[in-house]
């Protein structure tokens, strides 16, 4: 390991880039500042995170990543769009479920960027993140310099958009952080508000998963809270991400999106009444794998039943 650190950052950033991202930066570790640990305590005390009581656990963790690695030094962070320019929208399912299970996809892709950098500096050690990990993701990807949050709490990447996946690798060696993107920021227009059809966001960039179609659909056991009415979607919600101007302006871009994301044909084919009558041996053909397996077939059933009139004719 070496003492002066890496010396190698823009031709590990080039290894994200051909592994699929459409963004790579680096931020050095250190304990989070107080002020974002203390607006995520009060997130949590208010009850934002709804039935998802795993958000309050490993607290120490999500303060500090350098638990989850011993003598971690360095956060890679990796945006990797999950839609091109072009690519179909299926009525009845959010854009980053039509493919291949992301978690699966981004650590596979990501495997061989963690072992160059072993490579690169022998007896270093380095641990791929993707999303189940107790890491604020969109904390680092912002302190790595390769995007910004906008009011509906999603990081948007300069011409890209926030149709993004991020995963972080965690590296034992020292490596020169990026900026911060200082003069870049959500212009604040309101939109994704005023478009998210249960007020789920509060107008400061928070939100409050009770009211959250996404979590509603994937993450909600039970029946669902009296009233509930999905207009769009069965699984996950892309009300608040479409009606960002980020977006729109990205519509004649195309960005890279790895295989595993193209949209499957039989999720694609899909009607109200398919998943209404699906069996679970289908449910379990269908979405081997795909990340819609998180709401059960149960979960989709209950959803399809409160989503009206088929929208898929």
């Amino acid at each position: 390991m070496s003492s002066n650190g890496c010396q190698c950052k823009e031709e590990i950033r080039k290894l994200c880039l051909e592994a699929g991202a459409v963004a790579a930066g680096f931020a050095a570790i250190s304990p989070l500042p107080d002020s974002q640990t203390d607006i995520y305590d009060r997130w949590l005390a208010q009850g934002c995170n709804a039935s998802m009581d795993y958000m309050e656990r490993y607290a120490d963790i999500r303060r500090d990543p350098a638990l989850l690695l011993e003598g971690a030094q360095t956060v890679i962070s990796c945006a990797f769009a999950y839609r091109t320019a072009g690519m179909p929208h299926h009525p009845l399912f959010a854009d980053y479920a039509l493919g291949d299970d992301y978690h699966k996809v981004l650590r596979k892709a990501l495997k061989p960027v963690a072992k160059a950098l072993e490579a690169m500096c022998p007896g270093s050690k380095t641990r791929i993140c993707v999303d189940t990990a107790p890491i604020r993701e969109r904390f680092w990807a912002t302190r790595a310099g390769i995007g910004f949050i906008g009011l509906n709490n999603h990081l948007i990447v300069p011409d890209v958009g926030s149709a993004v996946f991020l995963a972080e690798i965690l590296w034992t060696e020292k490596v020169e952080p990026d900026a911060t993107l200082e003069h870049q920021s959500c212009d604040r227009c309101g939109a994704c508000i005023k478009a998210c059809p249960t007020q789920a966001l509060d107008g400061l960039g928070g939100i409050d998963c009770r009211r959250c179609l996404s979590y509603l659909t994937i993450e909600h056991r039970g029946e669902l809270p009296e009233g509930t009415t999905l207009p769009q979607r069965i699984y996950g919600c892309d009300i608040c991400r479409d009606a960002c101007p980020y977006n729109r302006k990205t519509d004649s871009l195309h960005p890279k999106t790895l295989p595993g994301f193209n949209p499957s044909g039989a999720v694609m084919s899909l009607t109200l009444p398919d998943i209404k009558t699906m069996s679970e041996d289908v449910f379990a053909d269908i979405f081997a794998r795909s990340a819609v397996k998180r709401a059960g077939i149960d979960g989709l059933k209950r959803n399809a039943a409160a989503a009206g009139t088929d929208p898929t004719k």
